[in-house]
């Protein structure tokens, strides 16, 4: 079986890392350069970073602040928010960003899934996913959390990977923030529906809820931000007890 990861994820806003509670209820969580270099001494597997408002103040991500925070770490780096094009994946590669995810962009153009896939190979390209449940089913949302598609979550995921995406970060809207545990039975849905690797976001709380996620669905990593954030659960605590669970970890 192959080790899972664990990313700690920086939502930025205003050059800040920021988190909400449900894609709202957003509060300060400190500076992104000194939190990526302590998470990298703490284990973290990787790093995500998204510019969460970028798309919404039609803007592009901010590649001073990607730069910054490439220059302290030495894990893989996942960069998304205002990725519209080409240029603009090359830009934050440039930049230090090993990985680019793409959400509102690909939905409304999937074709640049493909050009960014076709450029960089696969594993460059994550395909990041907002997912509500209303009237029974997963739909993807947009622009933050705040555009309903339309787009049944596992048939966009399925597409994604067809179209070339290396990766998928799904998030549960329903459970971001919440630290109720994550949204197990679309994340086993689409973990089970795609053959690349899904990281598993939004609801972690408690060291229980990475056990659940890791031992109930075929998801290959697990993010959180506030938990590690304001230090609620330490990634090396986290670590030592999914070993207790017998979940091979890296």
């Amino acid at each position: 079986m192959l080790k899972k990861r664990i990313i700690p994820c920086l939502d930025i806003r205003d050059g800040r890392t920021v988190k909400g509670i449900n894609f709202v209820d957003i509060r300060d969580a400190g500076d992104a350069v000194e939190l990526a270099k302590r998470y990298v001494k703490e284990g973290a597997d990787e790093l995500v970073f998204l510019d969460i408002t970028a798309t919404i103040e039609k803007r592009k991500t901010l590649t001073e602040l990607v730069t910054r925070v490439a220059q302290e770490i030495n894990i893989p780096f996942t960069v998304g928010g205002g990725i519209h094009s080409l240029d603009d994946a090359r830009a934050i590669i440039k930049a230090g960003a090993d990985k680019v995810s793409l959400n509102s962009a690909a939905v409304n153009r999937p074709e640049l899934i493909t050009e960014i896939a076709g450029q960089f190979g696969s594993q460059c390209v994550v395909l990041a996913i907002d997912t509500n449940f209303q009237d029974n089913e997963w739909i993807v949302y947009t622009h933050g959390g705040k555009t309903p598609t339309g787009l049944r979550t596992v048939d966009w995921a399925k597409e994604g990977e067809q179209r070339g995406a290396g990766e998928i970060l799904l998030t549960s809207m329903n459970n971001d923030g919440t630290k109720d545990g994550f949204a197990i039975d679309i994340t086993a849905a689409v973990s089970e529906a795609v053959c690349i690797p899904v990281i598993a976001s939004g609801g972690a709380g408690a060291p229980e809820h990475f056990s659940e996620v890791f031992t109930k669905t075929k998801a290959s990593a697990a993010l959180a931000a506030s938990i590690f954030h304001f230090g609620e659960i330490s990634i090396p605590t986290l670590k030592d007890y999914l070993k207790t669970q017998n979940i091979p970890i890296r």
